[in-house]
């Protein structure tokens, strides 16, 4: 029985290190540059938080993990919910189905966000949760705005803009006059 789980938390494990995208990618220096206007930040913003939202959530995790190293109870509850993610998040190739209804990626991290957050309020850590909470935000966002998007290789159902990126064959558009 034992040796079932080990084998299911190190498979879990494996899959979740190739969801993520590639370090190089994520954390490339050369990527970095100041966007040049508002509107720029925005799509850069709504872009990199697509195409690295996994990257994301993990960076999310490690600075809420650093938050609680004087909290012995709080990490075991932090490492239990770490878990939860690594089997409903990290590690699904196939979509999550309850009770016979499919459940999308976003719906899952929200729902593990929420029970991670009420996890570690419960455990009287409320102030490092939200503390960390911001600061994890506030460096994911900078990230996602000085992070250049000109060499990301998006799927058009990845772009948070998706159907707009089809490729039509008539390229005046199909529109119909109501």
């Amino acid at each position: 029985m034992s040796t079932g789980i080990v084998t299911r938390f190190k498979e879990a494990g494996q899959s979740a290190m190739s969801a993520h995208r590639p370090l190089s990618e994520f954390a490339d220096p050369t990527a970095l540059s100041l966007p040049s206007n508002l509107s720029d930040a925005t799509t850069r913003l709504f872009q990199n938080l697509t195409h690295f939202r996994s990257n994301y959530a993990m960076v999310l995790l490690v600075v809420l993990f650093l938050s609680l190293i004087y909290h012995p109870v709080s990490i075991i509850v932090f490492l239990i919910v770490f878990a939860a993610w690594v089997f409903f998040y990290f590690s699904r190739d196939d979509e999550l189905v309850v009770f016979g209804f499919p459940v999308g990626d976003r719906v899952v991290m929200a729902v593990l966000g929420v029970v991670t957050v009420v996890a570690l309020v419960l455990t009287h850590v409320w102030l490092n949760v939200v503390v960390s909470g911001v600061v994890g935000v506030v460096l994911v966002c900078l990230h996602a705005v000085f992070r250049g998007t000109e060499d990301l290789v998006m799927e058009d159902k990845e772009s948070p803009y998706g159907a707009l990126l089809q490729d039509d064959a008539d390229p005046s558009g199909n529109y119909t006059i109501m």
